[in-house]
């Protein structure tokens, strides 16, 4: 049973606060938020950096001693991640948090790594601080959910982003789809852009649409990978989709080595993948490709092809869906598939949020079977470490 102390859920919930502000930085790491507070008081506080610079819980811990804070001793540290105890790209923070003694340790969720989890919680422990494990696990985790999904399953969290009518259609019948949500709406997907690892798309969008798929309208240190899936290396490196690194294209192996050389010329990864005998790559050894990767989070925007095969391959966790107040009457669907027999049989998702971007509407969706099971195992973490 996960108890706590009524400030915890306080003090934590601003640990979480910080922790997202590394939405659009920390990746492949997970976003983490520290708090020190000290006579019921915040003094400090912190939030992870760019791969290969500061922890939160070091951010937080240089700026309580630039504010003059150097007896910890009394002091609790609210982190929103079980601190790290190996050497990866940094030094492990719990070594840190030791050092400095503070009195108690509260922790959100434990490393969702198996291999390590608990490890942090241990050293600290046995340093005789007091720690307290699972307070507002849920929320961090959801927060880390692509990092989360990594570390307990070797696959990322991917979403869909759609943008359609209310009738349910994302283009006109001959594929034109300029634009049927707004110009606000538009920008505000961009945030789901930003916070990706990899923007995945089809060839027939970049052949219709002729996207930079890129993010422009949020502030971002980094630009996330994208790739486009072309089992027969058809598109022109010369789109505008290939202009700007890093980007990459899945073809089917086969593909004549001319064509992956034209590609290559323009700065592009080509990376080939066993493909079926209409030349499109097999979603399960892309799949099996992304379990060697670092990528958390994963933003889909393509057609009714690509869509409609994610999700008949169990790959799609999540759906963001714009939608404008217009009705086409008939065009393009979001996705196509093996319809249900049954109303009974249909693929539902748990509604997350709903939210007014300029005059249309987002929603968000989540594969709850999926969600509760990663929830379920770091719940059983949880437990161990209490």
């Amino acid at each position: 049973m996960i108890t706590s102390e009524p400030d915890d859920h306080h003090w934590m919930a601003k640990a979480i606060a910080c922790a997202q502000r590394s939405l659009f930085i920390s990746a492949p790491n997970p976003r983490v938020g520290c708090v020190i507070v000290q006579d019921n008081a915040l003094i400090a506080e912190g939030f992870t950096q760019q791969a290969g610079q500061a922890h939160a819980e070091i951010v937080a811990l240089d700026e309580a001693r630039t504010q003059g804070f150097h007896d910890l001793s009394q002091s609790t540290f609210y982190v929103s991640l079980e601190p790290c105890s190996h050497y990866g790209r940094t030094k492990p923070c719990v070594d840190a948090i030791i050092e400095a003694g503070p009195k108690r340790v509260v922790i959100a969720m434990a490393d969702p790594n198996p291999e390590i989890a608990g490890q942090g919680i241990a050293k600290l422990k046995a340093a005789d601080i007091e720690v307290k494990v699972g307070v507002m696990l849920e929320e961090a985790a959801w927060l880390n959910v692509g990092f989360v999904s990594r570390m307990l399953e070797n696959r990322p969290w991917i979403w869909l982003k759609i943008a359609s009518s209310l009738d349910g259609f994302t283009a006109l019948e001959d594929g034109r789809s300029q634009w049927i949500t707004s110009a606000t709406a538009r920008d505000h997907g961009h945030r789901w852009r930003a916070r990706s690892d990899l923007i995945v798309t089809g060839s027939g969008t970049v052949q219709a649409d002729n996207p930079q798929l890129n993010v422009r309208s949020v502030p971002t240190v980094r630009q996330p990978m994208r790739g486009v899936f072309d089992g027969r290396l058809a598109l022109s490196p010369k789109l505008r989709f290939f202009h700007q690194q890093p980007v990459m294209v899945w073809a089917g192996e086969g593909v004549s080595e001319e064509r992956q050389e034209l590609f290559e010329e323009q700065g592009v990864y080509v990376r080939l993948l066993p493909a079926t005998g209409r030349g499109q790559v097999k979603l399960e050894a892309w799949q099996e490709w992304l379990s060697q990767q670092e990528f958390n989070e994963i933003h889909v925007e393509a057609g009714w092809r690509l869509n409609g095969a994610l999700a008949r391959a169990g790959l799609v966790d999540q759906v963001v869906a714009y939608i404008a107040p217009a009705y086409l009457m008939q065009g393009q669907p979001a996705m196509i598939g093996q319809p249900p027999a049954d109303l009974s049989q249909a693929w539902r998702l748990n509604l997350l949020s709903t939210k007014k971007v300029g005059p249309d509407v987002e929603l968000v969706l989540r594969n709850e079977e999926r969600w509760q099971g990663l929830l379920t195992q770091l719940l059983q973490q949880a437990e161990r470490n209490i």
